[in-house]
Formats: C-alpha cells, sequence, structure tokens
C-alpha cells in the first residue's frame, strides 16, 4: 500500500479523492499498489463527509509520518504552498501539483530537490487541467526540439470569445454571463487579463528550453479591450478572435507572448470553442500535434494529478521527470518579434488608402457593414518595433489586434 496525504480539500483536492475512490481499481492495477489517502490538510473541518475522519489541521503530522510517500499540493498560491512542498521533498516524499503559480516560480528549484534525493515534483494539471501535455513533453516527444508551442490555455476567457464572436454579445454581457454560470470568479482579472495564461506559458517555456522563464518577463495582454466591433470585422474577414499563449523558437532565442490573436480557418486552434483549451506544438522531428480536452474543471484536474501520483507511486526511488536549470532564460525582445497587424482606424477607407500604404506599406483592407467611420486593414509581416514606430505616424488608430499566419 502507498500512503498519500492531500493538502487542500477544496476544488480539486475533493476531486483527487473522489477519483481516486471512484477508479479505485483501475488506479491500484495501473499504479501496482493500491493508493490510500492516509492524511486530508484543511484548515476546515467537514462534518458528514467520510473524509472528516482524515482531516488533520497541522502540517507537521504528514511531514512527520514516515508512512506518507506521496504529497498532493492542491492549496493554491504561492505560500505556504512552497514552504510545505519544500519540505515535503526534502524529507523524500514525492510531491504531486496543480498549482500553476508555485511550478512557475520555484519549479526550477523544487524539481532540482527532487532529482538529488530520486523523488519526483510532477505538475500536469498546473498547465492544461486535464489535457496531458506535460507528460507528452517529458516522455513522448523527448526526442525532438520543440520549435513553437500555441495554445488557447484559459477555458474562461475562450468562452468568452466564442460568445462573442458567434453571438455578437458585449464583453461586459459576456463576463456577467460566465461569472452567473460559474467559469468567471467574481473578481476575474487572472483570467482575463491573461496572467493565468501567462504562468501556464512560462512553464512550457521553462520545460522546452532547460531554463528558467519568469512569467514577468511575457508580453502579456488580456482580453478587456476586444469588442463587438473587432468580432465583426474578424467574420468579414473569415477569421476568429482567441487568446493564445505562445512560446516559439527563433535561432537560439526563444520569444513567448500572451495576446488576443485574430486565426484564419486554417489554423490548427481557430475550432476550439467555449471552455475547452487546445496546445499544438511544433517539433523539429515530429512535425505538428495537438492536445485538445477540458483544460479546467474539478474531474479533469484531478484526473490529471491522480495520474502523476500513479507515476510517482510506479517510480518511488527513480526521478522521471525533465528539469530546468535556475538559470534565467533572456527572453527575445517582443520589438523584435514578428507579426502581421490588424488596424482599425478612423475615416474614410478610400480617402486613406494612400496615407496607409505611405506608412505600412501593402495592406488587406476590411469594411463591417454597420460600422461607419472607419476600416480596418491587415499589414504585411513585420516586426514589434517597426509596426509600433509606423503606429505613431499614424493617426486615428482605434485598437490593434496581432494576427496569426
Amino acid at each position: 500500500m502507498v500512503n498519500i496525504a492531500v493538502m487542500g480539500y477544496g476544488t480539486v483536492g475533493s476531486g483527487v479523492v473522489e477519483v481516486l475512490n471512484l477508479n479505485k481499481n483501475v488506479i491500484t492495477q495501473r499504479a501496482g499498489d493500491e493508493i490510500n489517502v492516509k492524511y486530508v490538510l484543511d484548515l476546515r473541518d467537514f462534518p458528514g463527509d467520510p473524509v472528516q475522519e482524515k482531516i488533520v489541521h497541522d502540517f507537521d503530522v504528514i511531514l512527520n509520518d514516515p508512512d506518507i510517500q506521496i504529497v498532493v499540493e492542491v492549496m493554491g498560491g504561492v505560500e505556504p504552498a512552497h514552504t510545505f512542498v519544500k519540505r515535503c521533498l526534502e524529507a523524500g516524499k514525492s510531491v504531486a501539483t496543480s498549482n500553476k503559480a508555485l511550478v512557475a516560480k520555484h519549479g526550477a528549484e523544487l524539481l532540482s530537490i527532487a532529482r538529488e534525493r530520486d523523488i519526483n515534483f510532477l505538475f500536469e494539471a498546473s498547465v492544461g487541467g486535464g489535457i496531458p501535455i506535460i507528460r507528452a513533453l517529458n516522455s513522448s516527444m523527448t526526442a525532438d526540439e520543440i520549435e513553437e508551442i500555441t495554445g488557447i490555455l484559459n477555458g474562461t476567457t475562450n468562452y468568452m470569445l466564442s460568445k462573442m464572436f458567434y453571438e455578437g454579445a458585449d464583453y461586459d454581457e459576456v463576463l456577467k454571463e460566465a461569472q452567473d454560470k460559474g467559469y468567471a470568479e467574481r473578481n476575474p482579472e487572472a483570467d482575463v487579463e491573461g496572467y493565468d495564461a501567462c504562468r501556464k506559458i512560462a512553464i512550457l517555456s521553462s520545460l522546452i528550453s532547460g531554463q528558467q522563464v519568469d512569467f514577468e518577463d511575457i508580453y502579456t495582454e488580456g482580453i478587456t479591450k476586444i469588442t463587438k466591433e473587432d468580432m465583426m470585422y474578424a467574420k468579414e474577414m473569415g477569421m476568429t478572435i482567441k487568446l493564445l499563449a505562445s512560446s516559439k523558437r527563433r535561432g537560439n532565442h526563444l520569444h513567448a507572448i500572451v495576446s488576443p490573436a485574430l486565426l484564419g480557418k486554417d489554423h490548427p486552434l481557430y475550432n476550439v470553442d467555449g471552455v475547452f483549451n487546445a496546445i499544438f506544438v511544433r517539433g523539429n522531428v515530429l512535425g505538428d500535434a495537438m492536445f485538445y480536452g477540458s483544460g479546467a474543471g474539478k474531474l479533469p484536474t484531478a484526473s490529471a494529478v491522480v495520474a502523476d501520483v500513479v507515476d510517482e507511486a510506479k517510480h518511488l526511488h527513480r526521478n522521471i521527470m525533465t528539469m530546468w536549470k535556475s538559470e534565467k532564460l533572456e527572453l527575445l525582445p517582443i520589438r523584435d518579434t514578428q507579426k502581421r497587424f490588424f488596424v482599425r482606424a478612423s475615416g474614410d477607407m478610400e480617402a486613406r488608402r494612400a496615407e496607409v500604404e505611405e506608412c505600412f506599406g501593402k495592406a488587406r483592407y476590411v469594411k463591417a457593414d454597420g460600422l461607419d467611420g472607419e476600416f480596418g486593414f491587415l499589414t504585411e509581416v513585420m516586426t514589434e518595433g517597426d509596426y509600433m514606430q509606423k503606429a505613431e505616424g499614424f493617426p486615428g488608430i482605434l485598437h490593434m489586434i496581432r494576427a496569426e499566419g
């Protein structure tokens, strides 16, 4: 029997216990041993819940019990999660976590401690919820140099943008609906400003580069400025708008960005709608691969955490996780990255065509029905720095959205 402890009995923590009970037989078969939840750490009590007999309020009970071989951390936040996880690893206990904030900030350190002690620190659920992207990068794609990872990594914003695109709804309207349905928090900042997706792409960038990528260094722009007018232009061009988190290799450099992007119908992420997430990976040997599924939710996330627990139970005294060095990777500055840019501008399209081409060069022009006094144009590929310089000399810009492909 492998005894484990679960730290945190919120949405994901209760899901972990539920999955272990629901699929007990198949999990035992796959782990090669029975996995038993001995303790659940939480500040609260749960009278009437069978878990109450396992509830402890003191972390040291878990730390000092030699029977506990694996600890699940699903508390969220950086502290006290970091302190607890570090002490568990130093005590020779493997850890599985869904905590993206913890992994993004302290992943290199915690992986190093696990490596030194021949145990494991696994975090599948921290990036794609139920989508097995970490395991694929760690085992199935180790023969490849990863050239690109681009993902829709936040279900809340994808739900909101899908509603705006298909129903012509306003941002404020879809945010309220997402909150009413429980897809968005009362304070939705982490989702709508792109911070959640930023931490996830920082983890993936660290993993594929082998060095620490700090999420603070990644240019991040959320969806708060996207309007139904933007969606009207996207439809007119046969495109859609998604919040993308992307990490691409260019020569010896990596550049990462989180921002809304226009996608054409030939882009693999074009049809990913609603609360679903998807991750597109390009390897230099494999080519293109797609991972699609539920990026959040109680049971999908718990499923990924339990999969890590099973891996750790099968490898109690052998480290299996690729690690990255704590040495910081300097990302390619955003102004040196290349894209096309969609620009909405005030005025008459025909009257300003010569002005557009003198400033931006050749462009594709767009007019959306019902939008008077403005027009849109899509530039050729240029660097972000060039775009910013040109935009400064072009009056009447209403909004800019980057375009993929």
